[in-house]
């Protein structure tokens, strides 16, 4: 089992994490879409999500859980427009703002709690990759709705556009 008071130490930090990400994604290019159709506080939120509740998503949601959650966000950043290069980019930076975070707090030098720590970190790459996984998905789909509703001659000039 990994350290409680590491997930402890991020749920209680949330707040001031989630401002430090949105920072982070506010001053990237690779997030220029993203900041165009989906609200900043709606970004934070999140990733406020994320942080403030991270023991259940690690401890007790099961992959059908998350799996729900980030196929319907996938589903809405889709029809908001939003590049799926963004998107990917948006939660890729969560985790690894995450994994700064601990850097910084000196969490994942003590030799006594390394085992717990690699447990902690196995349990977060999970996490962010079925979010990045079921998310794709998400995106995807509604992609293929619009494709299977197209008229037949406009899925026809989509191939010939490619």
């Amino acid at each position: 089992m990994f350290p409680v008071r590491l997930v402890q130490l991020i749920e209680a930090n949330a707040d001031s994490l989630a401002e430090g990400l949105m920072s982070k994604v506010k001053n990237s290019p690779e997030c220029k879409g993203l900041l165009r159709t989906v609200p900043e506080a709606e970004l934070k939120r999140r990733a406020q999500e994320i942080y403030r509740h991270l023991a259940d998503w690690l401890l007790t949601k099961t992959e059908s859980e998350i799996e729900e959650r980030y196929v319907g966000i996938g589903v809405k950043r889709a029809r908001q427009g939003v590049p799926f290069s963004n998107y990917l980019w948006a939660i890729t930076a969560t985790k690894e703002y995450l994994w700064e975070y601990l850097q910084r707090e000196g969490m994942m030098e003590e030799p006594v709690e390394l085992w717990g720590n690699r447990e902690l970190l196995h349990a977060l790459d999970r996490f962010f990759d079925n979010a990045v996984y079921y998310a794709a998905i998400g995106y995807e789909s509604v992609g293929n709705r619009a494709r299977e509703f197209a008229p037949a001659g406009a899925a026809h000039s989509m191939k010939q556009s490619a």
